[in-house]
Formats: C-alpha cells, sequence, structure tokens
C-alpha cells in the first residue's frame, strides 16, 4: 500500500467563514484532485472548511492565492479567504504589515494589524449592478444575488438560496445569494455560497455585495463606512461611489489561525 505525502496545514477563519491553509511556496503539493481537495474539507471525513487555499510565489508579487471550494473545485474569488491568507502570509513571514498579491480576479492590495489578526482587503472596483425583479445581481470577484427583506434571522436560508442559485437563470454558473436587513447601525447579513452549497457564516464578497448594493438603493453617493453583521461576527466595508461606479473598495474584518496539524495527502 502506498505510503501517503504528509501535508502540513493551517486552520484560519475570518468572521466564522474557516479555510485551509497550506504554505505551497516550494509547489511540492500537487492539487489536481478535486474529490482529495472535498474530503479535506469535509466536515466529518476530513479537516473541515469553508475552502481550501494554496499560497503560492508568484513572479512580481508576494505570493498568489489558489483558492478550492469546499467541493474541491476551482473558485473565483473569495474575500474573507484573502484577507486569512493574508493573516497566514504575514504568520509564515513572507509579508509586513502591507501585501500585493495575486488572485484569480487580479492584483489585490491589502494590510494587516502588527497582531496579525484584522485585515483590510481591496477588492476590484464595481462598474454595474443589474436587476432581477425587485434584487440586485453584482460581481465583487465572485456573482452574488442581493435580496433586501426582513426578519432575516428566521430566514430559511438554505432552502430560498438553494432555489435561486439552481433556477434557470443562474443553475449553469452558480450564484452566491445573500439575504440582507438593514439596521439601525448596520447590515444583516446571510449567505447560501456556491461550491459550498449551503449557508455559510460569513462571506466576504457577499457582504461586500450586500454594501455596495445598499449605497446603490439609496443613491448614497461619497465615502461610505458600512458595518455588516454575519453569523460569525463583523465586517466592514469601506468604499466610493459616485453615483456610476464603486472603487477603493476594502473589505475589513478578524482573521485568525485557530490550530495547525498534518494529513495524509
Amino acid at each position: 500500500m502506498a505510503t501517503k505525502t504528509k501535508l502540513p496545514f493551517y486552520k484560519y477563519q475570518g468572521a466564522g467563514n474557516d479555510f485551509i491553509l497550506v504554505d505551497n511556496r516550494k509547489l511540492q503539493f500537487s492539487h489536481a484532485d478535486a474529490d482529495k481537495l472535498a474530503k479535506l474539507c469535509d466536515r466529518r471525513f476530513g479537516i473541515g472548511a469553508d475552502g481550501i487555499m494554496f499560497l503560492e510565489p508568484a513572479n512580481g508579487y508576494d505570493f498568489r492565492m489558489v483558492y478550492y471550494n469546499a467541493d474541491g473545485k476551482p473558485s473565483s474569488m473569495c474575500g474573507n479567504g484573502g484577507r486569512c491568507i493574508v493573516a497566514f502570509a504575514k504568520f509564515l513571514g513572507v509579508i509586513g504589515d502591507s501585501t500585493n498579491f495575486i488572485a484569480v480576479d487580479g492584483p489585490h492590495y491589502a494590510s494587516v494589524n502588527p497582531a496579525g489578526d484584522w485585515v483590510s482587503l481591496q477588492m476590484i472596483d464595481v462598474n454595474e449592478i443589474e436587476k432581477d425583479g425587485k434584487d440586485f445581481v453584482l460581481n465583487t470577484g465572485s456573482p452574488h444575488y442581493v435580496k433586501f427583506t426582513e426578519q432575516v434571522a428566521d430566514k430559511d436560508v438554505f432552502a430560498e438560496g438553494r432555489a435561486i442559485r439552481n433556477n434557470s437563470t443562474y443553475q449553469k454558473e452558480g450564484i452566491n445569494v445573500n439575504f440582507a436587513e438593514p439596521k439601525l447601525n448596520h447590515l444583516f447579513v446571510r449567505t447560501f455560497e456556491r461550491g459550498v452549497e449551503d449557508e455559510t457564516f460569513a462571506c466576504g464578497t457577499g457582504a461586500t455585495a450586500v454594501a455596495l448594493a445598499n449605497a446603490y438603493v439609496n443613491n448614497a453617493q461619497g465615502h461610505n463606512v458600512t458595518p455588516i453583521k454575519v453569523l460569525g461576527g463583523d465586517l466592514k466595508i469601506v468604499f466610493d461611489y459616485d453615483g456610476e461606479r464603486f472603487s477603493n473598495i476594502f473589505l475589513e474584518g478578524p482573521a485568525n489561525q485557530s490550530f495547525k496539524g498534518e494529513v495524509g495527502f
């Protein structure tokens, strides 16, 4: 029987969005086997995570973020994952208090506090918001559907989110579905994520999409700071809006190492 390679890993979470992190700067670990990655992310038979990331070298950047969803398939940008890999890079000594790295949706700048547990990640600019009935569709590095509604705490996010994600419009490519409720001084958001195919405790690109859609609805032009509460904690979205385009978008929040270990790979 062949001996499995030992894979050293670190577990991180950002507002409850949890990830497996692998230092692959020497490119010694292949991540071509989707079933193997999915098993690692499985919460009963593996480590358990919303996704897995490999930190790899990249010419002209501090590192490359290679991200896979919990189903083991390549994913679009993950905002909280991006924040966690920045914290991981600081932990490894790859970066100091700021970084320029490359992800699937292009270059990103980020800064991290001296303790290494709070990350501000610059997201891509957004130039377009589409309507789907009364709801909104936009891409913040990943495609998102935003529905403003009431009593989000009591909503069956799994059933309603899965129905939208799998309807005839979105089934082929998939979409992340956000249910958002404006509160007195924040937005409360719950998200069904494609690839995970379930509700997650937080979604960074989703929180970003909700904040931008909220500014669009309210024509909140100028500099915006939008607090977001999710099941796993608190995030903050900072951005500029000129009535047509969203720019200087930053996703801010906690990024914490939970534990580390080794697993057969």
